[in-house]
């Protein structure tokens, strides 16, 4: 006789219904630095061992659960515009959660900012990019002010002057976030406004006036009369912008708050609700005769900006390489402690081609963004350093931002189902993964970008070719890849319609050429065989060709916890 199953009440529940199981820890509490071969080594290699225990401590910091957790809380709680106080007042305030100001405090406290410009020596800028890969891992939308703050030290050594006024609490390592005039502060922010809505990258046409209010010229002060349809981070000490003189578009350094203590008629109309980079405020806002002082020559305003655009793109390249590290990191974590059909997926073999697909694509951005920071450690000195960061910086930009997206994409569909809820850091690398390529120039621009360098700048696409030729001999697929660039450079007919082949190609041979000089030997070959070999389709990731040894970059690659 079967055995009869045991009566149950109708009011009773059982309280447990499974044993969780199959389900890898979260990502923290961890050294991201350490458990980071490919950055450890590019690191070593572009010159910056000597900051090797600095970068440990902050790997320790930007791995606590703690500090990641404040990723998503500043994130999840967006920034608040108030235009005026209880009274009436105009106060042009953004207010932040709690979590965005440790962030940016933590920033700058590493000198994310400024210990580049404060202490120039060889690996200078190696380090301090490897300090803004990490912590664009955690969070990547408080890097923006620290971005552009970074940046407008080069710009403002167009002037002097200024550049003695302002650059010492610009430097500073101290954070402060009152909105109170920059005299009261300790240490300051800096900003950069150029967009306007009738012309977006074609800042020529834009239509702010600036007015001389004694004396005109460089260093004297105006005021500006206009609008800026895209100021990032408007909670900036000053913002570099551009405005009309007579001679033409010209660079002002414009401050919240004027030399008297009064406000800067900088009116914010509205917060730009963007899909991503939520937690850095953006806004729309009208100058109302807010007083600057010009930066640079009278009409030489594109000129004197371009030093601080030149490294905001700079910094777009880190900030999409380390999105593709910390997906990596992500992906492979779960992959090697997840099972589905009896293994662990980072054992299954049309798993590890995706996953080593996208280890590939994140060690060569990280080779390519790693030595153009050795070249600007280096461009002071050597004229061949300097060229080379003009023209690849506009090459790395373009194609590094642009592979971010796919990548990102490609990394949820590794995790599954899991990888598209918002309680993981996923959705939100997908959402701030096209911002790189649309901010600070997008990818025509770049392109462009790379044209105009070349025939502007004798000597940029000779210092571009030197770098290639430095890995000609060590990997047929490059040297194939190398010959057969000079053929997009014969004719000069339609360059500009071919510029986006023209580039991706140059992209290519540069990645390949920095990870056979400068990288692991056998990441070099992979990228070499995935990406210039031409049996790869590339469409999609996870059609490496065989032969590549997947269960070794992804052990490479996957952090120890």
């Amino acid at each position: 006789m079967a055995p009869q199953r045991p009566y149950v009440p109708t009011n009773a529940y059982w309280p447990e219904t499974h044993e969780v199981i199959n389900q890898p820890p979260a990502l923290e509490n961890y050294n991201c630095y350490e458990q980071d071969i490919a950055l450890r080594e590019a690191v070593d290699v572009n010159g910056a061992g000597w900051a090797e225990q600095d970068l440990q401590n902050f790997g320790i910091v930007t791995g606590r659960a703690k500090v990641i957790e404040w990723g998503f809380q500043a994130n999840e709680n967006k920034p608040i515009l108030h235009t005026h106080d209880r009274h009436g007042r105009r106060v042009d305030e953004v207010r932040f959660h709690p979590a965005y100001h440790h962030l940016m405090d933590m920033s700058i406290s590493e000198g994310l900012h400024a210990a580049h410009w404060q202490t120039p020596k060889a690996g200078a800028h190696v380090s301090r990019a490897a300090k803004y890969y990490m912590m664009s891992q955690v969070e990547i939308g408080h890097c923006c002010p620290i971005t552009m703050t970074s940046a407008a030290i080069p710009a403002l050594k167009n002037q002097p002057d200024l550049f003695k006024l302002w650059a010492p609490k610009i430097m500073a390592g101290q954070y402060d976030p009152r909105n109170v005039p920059d005299g009261d502060k300790t240490g300051l922010t800096i900003g950069m406004a150029m967009t306007e809505k009738q012309g977006g990258s074609d800042v020529r046409s834009n239509s702010t006036q600036a007015y001389a209010t004694g004396q005109s010229g460089p260093g004297q002060a105006y005021e500006l009369v206009g609008h800026k349809y895209f100021v990032s981070a408007p909670m900036c000490d000053a913002f570099l912008m551009l405005a009309q003189t007579d001679k033409g578009v010209s660079c002002f350094i414009v401050p919240r708050w004027r030399p008297d203590g009064s406000k800067n008629p900088i009116q914010i109309q509205k917060l730009k609700n963007k899909m991503g980079n939520v937690s850095n405020a953006s806004s729309e806002t009208e100058l109302r005769g807010a007083m600057g002082w010009m930066v640079g020559e009278d009409g030489r305003g594109v000129a004197a900006i371009l030093n601080m655009v030149s490294m905001t793109r700079f910094d777009c390249m880190i900030g999409s390489a380390s999105g593709m590290r910390q997906a990596v990191a992500q992906v492979t974590h779960h992959c090697s402690q997840r099972s589905a059909f009896g293994n662990l997926l980072a054992h299954q073999p049309l798993m590890q081609n995706v996953l080593a697909d996208l280890i590939l694509e994140n060690e060569a951005a990280l080779a390519l963004t790693m030595r153009i920071a050795r070249a600007l450690d280096n461009s002071d000195s050597d004229e061949g350093e300097k060229l080379l960061v003009r023209m690849t910086t506009a090459v790395g930009k373009y194609w590094i931002c642009k592979r971010a997206p796919g990548h990102a994409y490609e990394a949820m569909e590794c995790i599954g189902g899991t990888g598209v809820m918002e309680d993981t850091i996923m959705p939100r690398l997908f959402r701030e993964s096209p911002v790189n390529s649309i901010w600070e120039g997008s990818g025509n621009v770049q392109c462009l970008d790379m044209l105009r360098a070349m025939r502007k700048n004798p000597g940029s696409f000779e210092a571009f070719m030197s770098e290639l030729d430095g890995a000609k001999g060590q990997n047929a697929h490059l040297d194939r890849a190398i010959n057969n660039l000079g053929g997009y450079f014969r004719s000069q007919n339609d360059m500009e319609y071919r510029a986006r082949t023209i580039v991706e190609k140059m992209a290519l041979a540069i990645q390949g050429a920095s990870l056979i000089q400068y990288g692991d030997p056998k990441v070099a070959e992979a990228f070499c065989a995935a990406r210039l070999s031409g049996d790869n389709s590339g469409w999609v990731y996870g059609t490496l060709p065989a032969g590549i040894d997947c269960a070794a970059l992804i052990e490479r690659a996957t952090p120890k916890i």
